[in-house]
């Protein structure tokens, strides 16, 4: 199923520099995965954890 983004307050840049800023490490990799969906990225590639 596709979701559409209809909301765009912040960029993907936006979102890596507050991702940057977060002092929740769950909340930053969530701004992490939005920028890389903003990005063109499925939504599978950006929830995947790098190791």
């Amino acid at each position: 199923m596709a979701v559409e983004i209809t909301r765009a307050e912040l960029s993907a840049l936006d979102l890596r520099r507050e991702a940057a800023r977060a002092k929740d490490a769950r909340a930053a990799r969530r701004m992490l995965a939005l920028a890389q969906v903003l990005e063109g990225k499925s939504r599978t590639e950006a929830g995947i954890r790098p190791v």
